[in-house]
């Protein structure tokens, strides 16, 4: 029996195996922000070339002629011009002169006040602060105030009506020190009890007073007070009417207006 050629030899041998493939080298990670860098630094030649081209430029052209900072001729409005103020129709002439002038005169047949401090008509600044309760603190507040003068006037009737009008005059170069102590001087009074209190007509800020509680002191008789207080300008107007007896509405509302139309 013949026997097949495959069994006679045996086995066949094994393949061999397939070689390892060699590894690939990793590739280099890439620089970051390189891009950037460039671009930046390409925006900054950019902006200095630019600079350099624009001051050749300039530095070649004929240097612009300044106008003239004072002009040859001004320009007047065409016509005539308003008339000046005549001294009767302008304050400032009135308030810049002899503040006493301002004053309302003695009614005929008054005498002169009892006790009127101040020399001739004026109140200096001390005179002024004697007439408050604190005087050498009041005389701070008033230099302060800018105080520039001050006129009085008073006088007496029969034997107890005794009137006094002082004009006080302010600078007025920082506030409106006229206006102000008149505000502070109203708001006191009107706190006071027993007060009557009416707007002097056509004044805008001008009110009188009418105190119905006499000042009592044991030896002394009763007296019984009435004041104003308005401002016009650069000047405060305070009045006082005592008496022994109760002072009218219309007596001190009467010299208050009349006052004020002088100013």
């Amino acid at each position: 029996m013949e026997v097949p050629e495959e069994v006679a030899a045996g086995p066949a041998p094994a393949p061999e195996p397939a070689p390892a493939p060699e590894p690939v080298p990793a590739p280099e990670p890439r620089r970051r922000g390189r891009t950037a860098v460039l671009i930046g630094v390409a925006a900054v030649l950019g902006l200095v070339a630019g600079s350099c081209a624009g001051y050749l430029v300039q530095v070649h052209r004929a240097p612009t002629k300044l106008p003239s900072l004072s002009q040859p001729a001004l320009a007047q409005a065409k016509g005539e011009g308003p008339e000046p103020l005549s001294a009767a129709r302008d304050r400032r002439v009135k308030t810049d002169g002899d503040l006493r002038k301002l004053l309302l005169e003695k009614p005929r047949g008054a005498r002169d006040a009892a006790y009127l401090m101040g020399r001739n008509g004026w109140l200096d600044l001390a005179d002024y602060a004697e007439f408050h309760d604190k005087p050498g603190e009041m005389f701070g507040e008033i230099v302060g105030d800018e105080f520039r003068r001050a006129a009085v006037t008073g006088w007496l009737v029969g034997r107890t009506h005794e009137v006094e009008i002082r004009l006080v005059q302010f600078r007025q170069e920082e506030t409106l020190a006229a206006a102000e102590n008149v505000d502070n001087t109203q708001y006191w009074v009107e706190d006071e009890e027993g007060t009557d209190s009416w707007a002097v007509p056509d004044s805008g800020n001008g009110r009188v007073y009418v105190h119905t509680r006499p000042h009592t002191k044991p030896g002394y008789v009763p007296v019984y007070t009435a004041e104003a207080h308005a401002w016009r300008g650069d000047i405060a107007l305070e009045m006082w009417i005592t008496d022994t007896k109760p002072i009218p509405k219309a007596k001190i509302m009467d010299l208050a207006e009349r006052q004020m139309e002088r100013l």
